[in-house]
């Protein structure tokens, strides 16, 4: 089995007079991070190395959709490394798998990304189906773009960037401090490091709900699946470095 660490945090409300209290609980392999802040909030986060556990694919090999977000060393294919592989389900059940240097094989995520009957729904999915097929050979299948179908659906503004789309369509705003990064790092992700990279899978699937509803009222969802369905070989275009090769 993969080592694998579960962060379980909960935050209750507190006195605003006192300072954040940590509780750090060590188990055998597993470490349950405990933090209350003067705010109401609890989530679980499944940390995993190279590949998901049995279990948290058996639990996602069940869903309907599943958010996916990726984190590499850069934005170049083939120089970049893949770095951090999150993914979140219908359930909320919320994973972060970190990618060793070296590592060019995950059978667990290869399966439950290749399988059609699964939505994947994902944030400028052209760079995440890259990384993810450059650098662990992965054919991802069944794909929708809340990038490409905010595009389509918000013609009313020019901000599509995922803190935007996220804080019109359900209110909430993301912090995004910790985008630019080093997550190849080999200590341990920080707190802000593993909040952001959740947070970027954790509210897809509720915003791919709310898309849908105006690109269907709109008449404008089969020219968005056209254009999921061409994701993969833009993707693969960007693998081999071509540029531009659709303009005159």
């Amino acid at each position: 089995m993969n080592f694998y660490l579960e962060f379980c945090i909960n935050r209750s409300t507190f006195n605003e007079n006192l300072n954040t209290n940590n509780l750090l609980s060590i188990c055998t392999k597993k470490i349950v991070l405990k933090m209350i802040k003067n705010e109401i909030y609890s989530e679980e986060i499944s940390f995993c190395e190279n590949d998901l556990t049995e279990e948290l694919f058996n639990a996602y090999k069940s869903s309907k959709y599943l958010a996916v977000d990726t984190e590499a060393m850069g934005l170049c294919h083939g120089r970049d490394r893949l770095c951090l592989v999150q993914i979140c389900n219908e359930s909320n059940l919320t994973s972060c798998i970190k990618i060793e240097i070296g590592s060019r094989k995950a059978a667990r995520i290869q399966n439950l990304l290749e399988d059609k009957k699964i939505m994947k729904i994902f944030h400028y999915a052209r760079f995440d189906v890259a990384a993810l097929k450059c650098n662990l050979t992965i054919e991802t299948h069944n794909i929708f773009c809340t990038k490409i179908a905010s595009k389509l659906a918000r013609t009313y503004t020019n901000k599509h960037g995922l803190k935007d789309l996220i804080n019109e369509l359900l209110g909430i705003e993301l912090d995004k401090s910790s985008q630019s990064s080093d997550w190849g790092n080999e200590e341990n992700l920080s707190q802000d490091q593993i909040n952001y990279a959740a947070n970027d899978v954790k509210y897809l699937i509720k915003a791919m709900e709310k898309l849908t509803l105006i690109l269907k009222r709109e008449k404008r969802y089969e020219i968005a699946q056209k254009c999921f369905t061409a994701i993969p070989i833009h993707s693969e275009l960007d693998i081999q470095h071509f540029i531009n090769i659709f303009e005159h």
